[in-house]
């Protein structure tokens, strides 16, 4: 028999799925905006910017009650 996912897995992969799909294009617009990572290496923007997806799925985790076990 199969273990439930833990309630905890659920809401991060929630988290990174709604974090991608709702802010990517927040992310794009920030990426061009100038003054919002202009001051970052231009090699250095894109790694910054995938911060904001992991760290939501991160948080969202974290946050999470444990499955309770059996």
């Amino acid at each position: 028999m199969a273990a439930p996912v833990e309630t905890k897995v659920k809401a991060s992969t929630a988290g990174a799925y709604l974090a991608s799909f709702g802010l990517l294009e927040v992310l794009v617009e920030v990426q061009d905006h100038p003054l919002a990572i202009g001051f970052l290496p231009d090699a250095i923007e894109p790694f910054v910017l995938a911060l904001v997806p992991a760290g939501i799925a991160f948080v969202s985790g974290w946050k999470a009650r444990h499955t309770p076990r059996l």
